[in-house]
């Protein structure tokens, strides 16, 4: 279907300035989505644009809901205020995680929905939990959140595959060649620990796979000549008068001419997937515990967040994210990082705080093991672990370099300390902080740190020796294991041997220097909190009802999975498959 739209000019546009973002007040509007006299007034006045489902941003959520409102005969326009298309979709792996996929039911793997309910709420609300409750003691919306994931993944991909939109293939660890082990497979109710993820069947990988996922799905809408407009930035609804979305109000940019407001007339709805809002420094201060940099695109500044207030919208958890560590000078350095501490590398290699004492499992995943920063000592008022120093030894850098924060040159790691004694680079990490604490809330290294780091290191060697960490069960499980193979693959061209010890995850370091470290701190892929969404996509107004018109998927929202981070692709699923439902919902309304 051919679809036409008036007034695009997307050649030669300037970059324009990102928003900045000035804090979202503490107070929800309540109107409940009552349309204001100014809103009513709006929606007499002329459009430049008119479609059935208006799309704002081009990741995973919104690529999915036009490309599923476009099959089903609606009019699509895709709005996205960045230069380039794709979000922080196309900076990711484009690993999707979804329930009961066609892989899994081809190779008669059940995945049944009772044990997978109880799954989710278990890792994402282990506070509210409850599995004598028919909704395993969540309130009937998050429960159907929850349920709408489940009822809906699997078909969502299904629908893509069927267009020919993407195609997609399981996730294999290329070091086991085995399916990937969800984040948190030693959970009882987990009853299909491996295999959920998937990656898009043509340039799949670390390095293409999520730009694959999103250009493939901008490249189904381009040939069904949908319109695209980027430097486009939404900036507030427009409602009738019976208080239901029927468009927008956007800024673009345009070569020579600034800015220029244009207004989108959406007959269907509007679907924001705009990301979430890791750039935007007062947002973060306000609801995040701490967030010093984000893997997560420029663009993630929170836009949605404002709009949605205006509109009337319920707001969810707000401060919920998708973590990483990160490295702390590299992140003071520039708030975009590249990569986050994601896996870490080695296995002579500890993490301690600022007191000297390890304080987590260092080879658990991302999103659970960056929540230890956060911990808080009401003995001492203070966070202990706000910062945490990754000590290592030759024999780690030597093996894994090049797996990030290692190095595969030392010089390629500005923020590297090395030191031929221990005590040599406790002085010289206390030296780096010294220079940050104005930026850091003054964290410097406890008087007793050499000496409880030392201690750490130590009672590590015995454990690599018999295999077994009492303290925190690193390598216990199957992820630690696995996913260290990945990420912790031997350097070609190594002097040091294969790991002797009867747990691959854990070297005892060695008895004479030199010796390293790396500070990190805690960092976002990006933020997961906003409004509330129910089991349609639609965005609630204060009065817990639907706001008419009004969808919204992905990191703009409140996350459906709530803390959990369910395994590789656990945020892509849930925005490809909101995005599908929004589509949907959006198109029979």
């Amino acid at each position: 279907m051919t679809q036409t739209t008036k007034g695009i000019s997307q050649k030669g546009i300037q970059r324009r300035q990102m928003l900045a973002g000035a804090g979202l007040t503490a107070a929800v509007a309540a109107t409940g989505g009552i349309a204001t006299a100014a809103a009513a007034q709006d929606s007499v006045q002329g459009w430049d644009h008119e479609c059935d489902l208006l799309c704002v941003g081009s990741g995973a959520a919104a690529g999915t809901a036009a490309v599923t409102a476009l099959a089903a005969g609606a009019r699509v326009l895709m709005v996205e205020k960045m230069p380039i298309l794709g979000g922080t979709t196309a900076k990711s792996g484009g690993v999707t995680w979804i329930f009961n996929h066609f892989i899994l039911r081809e190779q008669g793997i059940a995945d049944p929905k009772a044990d997978a309910l109880r799954y989710v709420v278990r890792y994402g609300y282990p506070r509210q939990y409850n599995p004598n409750s028919p909704t395993l003691g969540l309130d009937e919306t998050h429960f159907g959140v929850v349920e709408a994931f489940y009822d809906h993944g699997a078909a969502a991909i299904d629908h893509l595959r069927e267009l020919g939109a993407v195609q997609f293939k399981q996730f294999r660890l290329f070091q086991v060649d085995k399916p990937a082990p969800d984040y948190a497979d030693h959970l009882p109710e987990n009853k299909v620990p491996t295999g959920r993820a998937l990656e898009p069947a043509v340039g799949s990988g670390s390095s293409q796979g999520g730009g694959s996922l999103a250009s493939q799905m901008h490249a189904y809408l381009k040939a069904k000549g949908t319109p695209i407009l980027t430097r486009t930035r939404v900036t507030r609804l427009i409602k009738d008068a019976s208080g239901r979305v029927i468009g927008a109000e956007a800024k673009q940019t345009v070569s020579g001419q600034g800015e220029k407001i244009i207004r989108i007339k959406a007959n269907k709805g509007v679907v924001f997937g705009t990301g979430g809002y890791s750039h935007n420094v007062a947002l973060c201060d306000m609801h995040q515990p701490a967030v010093y940099g984000s893997c997560s695109t420029p663009g993630s500044t929170g836009d949605f967040l404002p709009i949605a207030q205006e509109a009337g919208a319920m707001m969810g958890n707000l401060g919920l994210g998708w973590r990483t560590q990160v490295v702390l000078g590299e992140a003071l350095k520039t708030r975009g990082i590249g990569l986050g501490a994601f896996v870490l590398p080695g296995d002579s290699m500890i993490l301690v705080n600022k007191y000297g004492k390890r304080v987590v499992n260092e080879k658990r995943d991302y999103n659970d093991r960056t929540m230890a920063h956060f911990s808080y000592d009401p003995a001492h008022e203070e966070y202990p672990n706000h910062l945490m120093f990754m000590l290592f030894d030759e024999r780690s850098i030597d093996a894994f370099g090049g797996a990030f924060p290692f190095p595969v040159n030392k010089a390629e790691q500005p923020h590297l300390i090395e030191g031929m004694t221990w005590d040599e680079v406790f002085a010289k990490i206390d030296a780096q902080l010294a220079g940050w604490q104005d930026r850091t809330g003054g964290v410097r290294l406890a008087p007793e740190f050499s000496a409880n780091a030392k201690a750490a290191i130590s009672a590590f060697n015995g454990y690599a020796k018999k295999g077994v960490d009492p303290e925190f069960g690193r390598g216990k499980y199957l992820y630690d294991r696995e996913w260290h193979l990945l990420f912790s693959a031997r350097r070609e061209g190594t002097r040091q041997p294969e790991n002797p010890f009867p747990n691959n995850t854990m070297h005892p370091f060695a008895p004479k220097g030199p010796y390293y470290a790396i500070v990190l701190a805690p960092g976002t892929l990006d933020t997961a909190g906003g409004p509330q969404i129910n089991a349609n996509a639609q965005v609630l107004g204060a009065n817990g009802q639907p706001i008419p018109g009004l969808y919204a998927a992905g990191n703009c929202v409140a996350a459906p999975t709530g803390q959990a981070y369910l395994g590789a692709g656990g945020t892509i699923g849930p925005a490809v498959t909101f995005g599908y439902i929004a589509g949907r919902h959006a198109v029979r309304a």
